[in-house]
């Protein structure tokens, strides 16, 4: 089901963010009457989709489009998220029938949301799947899970991608695929080390390269540009803040489509690393990227709210660092 609410509050400065200055800035947003607001995917027209928590304790997914929210609400279920937004605006998310479920993920179920008609996703034989991200193609990558109680939560999770009605998987446990390029060449996932933290990993051809943002102790990247010359996601520093960040790949994901990736080699530059942090939050998470470079995610405020962001870092790239 879609509803549609009217906004007005940031109508005057172009929600969604199809226009604008391409200078820095960020802008904070929040779904009319909602607890919570989080984004998770942006497309090249500037169509944002998340999730908002109503005051009755529910979460729905939204599209934010032309300066006016709708509401996503899968039939049935009694939690819906949408994560992921083409160019074409088909939309991927998930949804639990069951809300004894919510809290592990497994009895998840995937969604495809195409002009207005949903289509269910489920990988044959799993017990739940999270769709994050779509592609002009029509691929979608994210993660499925055999059964939480006898394999343990992570254990049970593989990256996934579907592609011309076909299933296929990472092999390795505890992985999540987040993002793909607008080939399909490249996908970027975070993979858990079964301590509680991430790291994130470039994936090609089904090799598997880690990479971590410098000093942290745990890196989760969500989404990788059209193109794959960026990456966002969100990493925690030593004393346990945690971060947006924005990766410049360069002419590495030149490389990486040309030679494939190299298992016994770390990711090599010229490549950087910028921070995001909200100003004057206490937690911000990057989630989505879109051709243009702008970025949407969630962030938290002193007073522990959550609300969604949109954040455009400019045209300059900031000096390229060797790791």
């Amino acid at each position: 089901m879609l509803r549609n609410s009217v906004c007005t509050i940031f109508c005057a400065i172009a929600l969604s963010f199809g226009t604008g200055a391409r200078a820095q800035s960020f802008i904070s947003f929040d779904v009319p009457g909602s607890t919570y607001t989080g984004a998770g995917g942006i497309n090249q027209d500037g169509a944002v989709v998340g999730r908002y928590i109503d005051k009755a304790g529910t979460s729905h997914g939204y599209l934010l489009k032309d300066g006016k929210f709708t509401t996503i609400d899968y039939p049935g279920a009694v939690y819906t998220n949408a994560w992921g937004i083409n160019s074409q605006g088909d939309i991927v998310g998930v949804h639990y029938e069951d809300a004894t479920k919510i809290a592990n993920s497994v009895g998840a179920h995937g969604f495809l949301l195409q002009q207005g008609a949903y289509t269910a996703l489920d990988y044959p034989g799993k017990f739940g799947l999270i769709p994050a991200h779509i592609n002009d193609a029509g691929q979608i990558v994210g993660c499925n899970h055999d059964d939480g109680p006898s394999t343990g939560l992570l254990m049970g999770m593989h990256g996934f991608m579907f592609s011309n009605n076909s299933w296929s998987q990472l092999s390795m446990e505890m992985t999540m695929n987040n993002g793909i390029t607008a080939d399909g060449s490249v996908i970027a996932g975070l993979l858990g080390d079964g301590t509680g933290n991430y790291h994130g990993y470039l994936a090609s051809n089904g090799v598997v390269l880690p990479f971590d943002f410098p000093f942290s102790i745990s890196t989760q990247p969500w989404d990788i540009s059209p193109s794959g010359d960026k990456v966002v996601g969100f990493y925690t520093d030593a004393a346990k803040k945690t971060h947006g960040f924005l990766m410049w790949l360069g002419d590495s994901v030149d490389s990486i489509r040309t030679f494939g990736l190299n298992p016994q080699l770390e990711l090599i530059g010229p490549f950087a690393f910028v921070s995001i942090d909200y100003p004057g939050a206490t937690s911000t998470s990057a989630y989505g990227i879109n051709s243009r470079g702008d970025v949407v995610g969630r962030y938290v405020d002193a007073a522990g709210n959550t609300h969604g962001f949109f954040y455009s870092p400019g045209l300059r790239r900031p000096r390229e660092n060797q790791q």
